[in-house]
């Protein structure tokens, strides 16, 4: 190999190495994480596309990452910076500690998170807590509106409820022991799987949330929490901290947020998705249109 061919040949592989880095090489991003859950993803979606849209910065979606322990875990080691969660999940389930009201819970979970580098922002304006459900006409035959009301038959009821639900202390355990509930058999199984599962006689009450979007469509009576035992779940924003000092404006951004969902309109959303089969990010970019966050295209 002559000298010239040699300088040739280490150019070019120069030029395809810096190639190679240019491709390879990851522009700076906001990964956007969510549970395994229709909702999750929803406000994710929602949070992702009102950030791009409003500063420009590229936003990564981690969807379906798992239960919300998986999600937690994930955020406190720096694997994802922003998160929806719950009020009363993050206070009672990721720190053990006893929720209030609304504004209590609110205020318990800003003080614990930013212990951990975390800053949790202010609810999008819906709280989403556990609720049981049931056969409409069933329960009209037994009398049966509030948890008190079933707890007098509940030894007659297979109920199927998320995994989560049935080891997290917020859940069942503590549930069956305020209400005194003996159920005649517990299955566990993935969320989207319980309405199919009551719809098919497979069980016979659900642990729902009550902006499950399948509650429209199967002919269920939710009960009343008549002593108030679940804590508020108030869905909100969650944001590394170190994220929002390197960015300012996505906490702005976010911030637009708050009160603009409630109970109905994140039911909706759930519905379209569940019931109807639409795309979660076409969901969530109407909602934006809607609400006049961004323009209709």
């Amino acid at each position: 190999m002559t000298k010239k061919t040699f300088i040739k040949c280490i150019t070019l592989l120069l030029l395809v190495t810096t190639l190679s880095g240019c491709i390879f090489i990851e522009k700076d991003a906001l990964i956007v994480g969510s549970r395994n859950n229709t909702e999750s993803i929803i406000l994710s979606n929602i949070m992702g596309q009102l950030i791009e849209e409003k500063t420009g910065i590229d936003v990564i979606y981690k969807e379906n990452l798992g239960g919300s322990n998986v999600v937690w875990t994930a955020m406190l080691n720096d694997k994802i910076d922003i998160i929806a969660d719950y009020t009363g999940t993050i206070v009672i389930n990721y720190y053990q500690e006893t929720a209030g009201n609304a504004d209590e819970t609110l205020a318990k979970t800003k003080e614990l998170v930013s212990a951990d580098g975390i800053t949790a922002l202010e609810s999008f304006g819906f709280n989403n807590t556990y609720t049981l459900a049931l056969d409409e006409a069933e329960a009209e035959s037994l009398g049966v509106k509030t948890f008190s009301d079933f707890a007098k038959v509940s030894d007659d009821f297979i109920l199927g409820a998320v995994f989560e639900f049935i080891d997290r202390p917020d859940g069942l355990p503590g549930f069956q022991e305020e209400y005194d509930l003996q159920f005649k058999d517990v299955k566990g199984m993935d969320h989207g799987i319980m309405y199919r599962s009551i719809n098919s006689k497979e069980v016979d009450v659900i642990n729902s949330y009550t902006t499950d979007g399948q509650l429209q469509m199967y002919n269920l009576r939710v009960l009343e929490d008549d002593k108030s035992y679940f804590p508020p779940y108030h869905a909100l924003p969650l944001a590394r901290t170190e994220i929002l000092e390197q960015y300012p404006e996505i906490e702005e951004v976010l911030l637009e947020l708050a009160g603009k969902i409630d109970e109905t309109a994140m039911q909706e959303m759930n519905a379209k998705v569940d019931n109807e089969g639409q795309m979660v990010e076409l969901v969530a970019k109407e909602f934006l249109q809607e609400a006049g966050f961004i323009s209709k295209e």
